[in-house]
């Protein structure tokens, strides 16, 4: 038991969650899971796990050259950790805001909002290649003298944080909303009404949506999914769905 790594657990974690919801869903006729749908999802996640083995080298190499030519020497400890941490959501919203706005960006992060249901599955409904681009991105905060293993810890505590918000399992959690991201918020942000579009794009904190004006509580059913409709079941077709209709000039927003 000991020789278990703590990916090996978080893994079966993340496994438990996803029966439980499976077995929410059946007993209240809920209907959140669909066969080819979870499978398609499944599929994605583990071309995501290799792109991620493929890419991190990458990713840490840019940042470490980068923080070569830091501004400042913050030391190191756990308030660095944590400044740290809301620097980068505070990354994460402006990087997550312009994927929506930005069609090149958006060609990467539309497979992650094309499926028509939500469940902890689609969380990990990642494109393969987001990971080339996403380093650019936290270039200032390494710059700035944050530590780059720092800045990947947490990003990818974020991203496990975003785990969990893909559910309808979940209700309002009263005063937090507005406040972190909570199921209710990011159920929002899936929305393809017109209602929900370029909403809630915080990945852990809401706090930037209301400085910057982009909050929007659930107040109507959310209808999930892009404005185009359906795509297809198959992996390959949603990861490069999105690149080949940016390069024809066919790229159709959804928000």
């Amino acid at each position: 038991m000991a020789g278990i790594s703590y990916k090996a657990w978080a893994a079966g974690l993340l496994l438990l969650l996803i029966i439980a919801e499976m077995i929410w869903s059946w007993r209240h006729d809920k209907k959140v899971y669909q066969v080819k749908e979870t499978l398609t999802n499944l599929g994605i996640m583990a071309g995501f796990q290799l792109s991620k083995f493929l890419f991190a080298g990458m990713q840490l190499s840019i940042l470490g050259w980068v923080y070569r030519y830091r501004v400042f020497d913050f030391e190191p400890g756990i308030l660095l950790f944590l400044v740290t941490f809301v620097v980068t959501d505070l990354i994460y919203y402006w990087f997550h805001r312009a994927s929506h706005v930005w069609k090149p960006l958006w060609a990467f992060h539309l497979v992650h909002h094309s499926s028509l249901w939500m469940n902890l599955t689609t969380s990990y409904r990642l494109n393969w290649f987001t990971a080339i681009v996403t380093p650019f991105f936290y270039v200032p905060v390494a710059l700035l003298g944050f530590p780059p293993l720092m800045i990947a810890l947490s990003v990818g505590l974020n991203l496990l944080y975003q785990f969990f918000m893909h559910t309808e399992a979940v209700g309002k959690l009263g005063p937090l909303e507005g406040i972190i991201d909570t199921p209710s918020a990011h159920r929002v942000h899936h929305g393809a009404n017109p209602l929900y579009i370029d909403k809630n794009f915080g990945g852990v904190f809401m706090i930037w949506d209301r400085l910057f004006g982009t909050y929007q509580p659930e107040t109507e059913k959310v209808r999930y999914g892009i404005t185009t409709g359906f795509v297809s079941h198959n992996p390959f077709v949603l990861i490069f769905h999105g690149f080949i209709d940016l390069f024809k000039g066919k790229m159709k927003y959804k928000g």
